[in-house]
């Protein structure tokens, strides 16, 4: 396996397609992503993230980082600084939300 790489991810009722990156042995997703997994809201899962940090469940150096996101807007190029979240992370909202995936 290469260093970084991007899988894809499809539901088996083909629904939803998230692309996944996989880097340092883990895959990494953003709130958004995270949420389109587990079919919820957004808010949700960053309450959810919140709540894992806050009562350190898990430890937010190991498990999250940021990644620059550029975007055209118009006429101009914005950069943003995206949350991405590891498996460990994923995996501890999956317990946490009430979704048919999550499960």
């Amino acid at each position: 396996m290469d260093n970084k790489e991007i899988e894809i991810f499809i539901s088996d009722d083909g629904t939803t397609e998230i692309e996944v990156r996989v880097e340092r042995d883990t895959v990494w997703l953003n709130q958004y992503q995270i949420s389109e997994l587990f079919i919820t809201d957004r808010t949700s899962i960053g309450r959810h993230i919140s709540n894992i940090y806050r009562t350190n469940e898990l430890n937010e150096n190991a498990t999250s980082a940021k990644i620059a996101q550029v975007r055209k807007e118009g006429n101009r190029t914005v950069t943003r600084q995206i949350g991405i979240y590891n498996l460990d992370v994923i995996l501890s909202i999956g317990y946490k939300v009430h979704s048919e995936r999550g499960r």
